[in-house]
């Protein structure tokens, strides 16, 4: 069974590079750069939305992922990006 996003986290919208278009950002968007979709609470403004992206959809929050707090998360997706990098 899956953990519920941290609220007020948005690691999975900040630390991962994405290569696909997004509302706002028609190139994507690179590593630890915040995703222009975020609100002020940190909130995905286009969730559920078909325009969202399809690895946006496929980031859910998982213990390894996330850690117990919001900087672990962020530093364990920005490590992870570093090491997938080509």
């Amino acid at each position: 069974m899956g953990i519920a996003c941290r609220p007020g986290c948005a690691a999975c919208c900040i630390a991962p590079s994405i290569s696909s278009a997004i509302p706002g950002m028609p190139n994507g968007k690179p590593a630890g750069v915040a995703c222009i979709q975020l609100d002020s609470d940190l909130r995905c403004k286009i969730f559920g939305h078909p325009e969202r992206p399809d690895v946006c959809e496929s980031l859910q929050p998982a213990a390894d992922l996330c850690g117990d707090n919001r900087e672990q998360a962020l530093r364990w997706l920005g490590y992870l990006e570093d090491q997938t990098r080509p």
